[in-house]
């Protein structure tokens, strides 16, 4: 299984996938990657999330979702397509 999800921080959404959610929040919690730990700030809140079959469905649709060139557009499809 996979999930897309969408991330709000105190300035930014960021928009990911990954097999396993709950470490990936957590890793973003504790800034391990550059994404996280310059953009966020110091709150960061799980806005959504899907999950999905397999990864290759999650990063197509994480990559419909990054298209949008805006999160707050891409939280209402990703909420629809529960």
């Amino acid at each position: 299984m996979a999930w897309v999800y969408i991330l709000r921080g105190t300035r930014r959404y960021y928009i990911g996938a990954s097999e396993n959610l709950e470490r990936r929040i957590a890793e973003h919690r504790r800034g391990s990657n550059h994404t996280t730990t310059h953009r966020f700030g110091a709150g960061i809140e799980l806005v959504v999330a899907k999950e999905l079959s397999s990864m290759t469905e999650a990063r197509s649709l994480e990559l419909t979702l990054k298209r949008k060139k805006n999160p707050r557009l891409a939280i209402p499809i990703l909420q629809s397509a529960r």
